[in-house]
């Protein structure tokens, strides 16, 4: 997956109502657990959309966000693609930590 383009690009052809149902999306996906598929459509991301940001073709994505299992690595491309960045935490009793082993090597 390389060739990637920023999700500002992405954006820069959506209307000002877009721009607002996307906020409203945020929002509600805040509260909720969902999976990536959940995520790329409340964010109102088309996998036409999506496969140009990450310079793959649309069935690439299709599969993608339903898969069960993937590298680290991919799923920190398919968030930052939609404008996300990918945080890893691991929960005890008690206490969360954060896994700084997958952040990424341009961070």
């Amino acid at each position: 997956m390389s060739g990637h383009r920023p999700f500002s690009d992405l954006k820069k052809g959506w209307s000002a109502e877009r721009f607002a149902e996307n906020a409203a999306r945020k929002v509600e996906m805040m509260a909720e657990l969902v999976s990536l598929e959940q995520l790329r459509e409340g964010l109102g991301i088309s996998q036409e959309e999506l496969a140009n940001v990450m310079d793959v073709q649309q069935p690439a994505i299709s599969k993608l966000v339903r898969r069960p299992d993937m590298k680290v690595s991919t799923l920190r491309e398919l968030i930052a693609a939609m404008g996300g960045e990918l945080h890893i935490t691991a929960t005890f009793a008690g206490r969360s930590v954060e896994i700084d082993n997958f952040k990424s090597a341009a961070a």
